[in-house]
């Protein structure tokens, strides 16, 4: 069988392109849109896509469910199967006005990988998601080891995330010049941090506590002090690996070069939390640890928009539904506390409980 159409992978790299410059995708989203059309194509014995028609798409939705994970051995969530039939449905639906195809393809077409609305309202269903407590983060970093250099780094790493709920990009590729310690305030410059949507923002250190702030200040006063770091030097560099006695590679310190990827953060935090006995939270979860805290300690909506901003977020909105999902035990609290607060007088801006309202309308049930 073949593993290969060349009028395939033309158009494809027309549609990348497509997507890279006209729709302003980053990479990674362009990668999942491969995937979902490689999927596709070994599915369909590598046909042109010239000869598409409607009845593929509903042979590829039966062969999706009974498809299963490689990395957990169950079927394909609705999730994926959704994502996946999405990308395909937008290729179909540009292919169908692309030179060639015009004739063979009808947009309507496109409209056969839809899935049900009962399997649209699963995919898309929000599900808590564990969120680690300050209690815990401290518990972590009063537990990691600071012997060398690269433990310094590693527990500054997680301090820094609570201190500013930075991405695992960003810090990936932050330098000691982006931090000014004096005002407490991160400059996330997108011409050199990689930034979600390369958007530049600052953010000021989120009131966490001394202990988080103590472990990243001193890990800065480490850096420029004892091993001479200058403000080109990133904040995070990757570990240096050398042979070691015996031979075979070995940690050996600190080299001035950044991670390519933000797989070696993850892990970091996924060794601190298994050491200190407590399970894995991604660098991505302290987000919404300083969303809920957020909640709990801004006395205003123009305090809580301020904690919006310093999240990056450039509308209130996006912390509101993206991250402010109520935890059960809080949302039992407010429900029992509803009708017994005192008399003080609460400030509530009234634009942006209408925007809230407009929002919740727009979300289905």
């Amino acid at each position: 069988m073949a593993k290969h159409n060349s009028s395939n992978t033309r158009i494809k790299r027309d549609y990348f392109q497509y997507l890279k410059e006209a729709m302003r995708r980053d990479e990674s989203s362009i990668d999942a849109v491969a995937k979902a059309l490689s999927r596709f194509e070994e599915s369909n014995g590598y046909k042109d896509f010239g000869r598409f028609h409607r009845e593929q798409a509903v042979a590829f939705k039966r062969k999706l469910d009974e498809q299963s994970s490689v990395r957990t051995g169950k079927p394909l969530s609705r999730a994926t199967v959704h994502s996946t039939l999405s990308a395909l449905k937008a290729f179909f639906f540009w292919l169908a006005g692309q030179p060639g195809y015009k004739s063979k393809i009808a947009y309507d077409d496109a409209n056969y990988f839809n899935l049900s609305d009962k399997d649209v309202r699963i995919a898309n269903a929000t599900r808590q998601r564990p969120v680690p407590t300050l209690g815990q983060i401290n518990h972590v970093l009063a537990s990691m080891p600071v012997a060398n250099d690269i433990e310094l780094r590693n527990r500054a790493l997680i301090a820094f995330t609570i201190l500013t709920g930075a991405r695992d990009g960003a810090m990936a590729s932050l330098k000691m010049k982006h931090i000014d310690l004096v005002e407490g305030v991160v400059h996330q410059d997108a011409r050199d941090v990689r930034t979600k949507a390369s958007k530049s923002f600052r953010t000021w250190f989120f009131p966490v506590g001394d202990a988080a702030l103590e472990i990243f200040n001193s890990y800065c006063q480490h850096l420029r002090d004892k091993l001479l770091w200058g403000d080109d030097d990133l904040l995070f560099p990757a570990t240096l690996i050398t042979i070691g006695e015996r031979g075979g590679f070995v940690p050996c310190g600190l080299r001035r070069e950044n991670w390519k990827s933000a797989g070696p953060i993850r892990e970091i935090f996924k060794a601190a939390f298994e050491t200190a006995g407590l399970p894995y939270f991604n660098p991505h979860s302290f987000r919404n640890t300083l969303v809920q805290l957020g909640e709990r300690t801004c006395t205003s909506a123009e305090t809580f928009k301020a904690w919006s901003q310093n999240l990056g977020h450039e509308q209130v909105l996006t912390t509101f539904t993206s991250y402010g999902r109520v935890a059960p035990h809080r949302q039992a609290e407010l429900i029992r506390g509803i009708g017994k607060s005192t008399n003080r007088e609460e400030e509530v801006d009234p634009a942006l409980v209408m925007r809230v309202i407009s929002a919740m309308r727009q979300i289905p049930e």
